[in-house]
């Protein structure tokens, strides 16, 4: 089975991270919690919670890399030299790499998106843009780039469709559990709200 890591720190969009790990433990995929610099975290909404690790070279051993959104989480995965040196590894191994919301910026400054087609929060968009003039938009949910091996979604609201997609990168099914959370039933029908 294949195996995942979010990581999170302070000010994370606690629905974005934890819909991610939720999804991914239902499918059975091992999904550990990994914390930037502290193993208890608060979310951008004072949603207090505990990861399972903090960053280490274990980072470099996981199929499939996450990051969650919120603008202050986004800035400190951005800035952090440590996450920054082991994501690179793993973009030139080959894994598969993703963040949603803000978090694309941290992916921009690793180089990551220089000809990739991504997505993000709008607000990053011309942020990303412009550090990455080759790279191209995609205005959907979520993005999945098998090239470069990155998915990249929106923002909250895109929580689902990014945890599912990360689910299916790895080769896992996900049409019944999309069934049995009733995120089909979502999918077919939200235009009827």
């Amino acid at each position: 089975m294949p195996t995942a890591a979010i990581v999170f720190s302070d000010g994370c969009e606690e629905i974005e991270g934890l819909s991610q790990v939720d999804v991914l433990r239902r499918l059975g995929i091992p999904c550990d919690m990994v914390a930037l610099d502290n193993l208890t975290i608060t979310g951008g909404h004072d949603i207090r919670f505990t990861c399972d690790k903090l960053v280490d070279e274990s980072l470099l051993d996981y199929d499939l890399v996450a990051f969650p959104g919120g603008a202050p989480n986004a800035k400190h995965l951005r800035a952090s030299e440590k996450l920054a040196d082991l994501m690179k590894q793993r973009f030139a191994a080959g894994k598969w790499n993703a963040a949603m919301c803000a978090s694309p910026i941290a992916l921009s400054k690793y180089g990551f998106l220089k000809e990739a087609k991504w997505t993000s929060h709008p607000d990053f968009k011309e942020q990303v843009a412009s550090e990455n003039p080759a790279s191209t938009y995609v205005d959907t949910p979520a993005v999945i780039d098998e090239d470069h091996k990155l998915v990249t979604s929106r923002g909250p609201a895109t929580s689902w469709a990014f945890a599912y997609a990360l689910a299916q990168v790895l080769g896992v099914d996900t049409s019944q559990l999309e069934d049995a959370m009733q995120y089909s039933y979502l999918r077919d029908h939200i235009n009827e709200a």
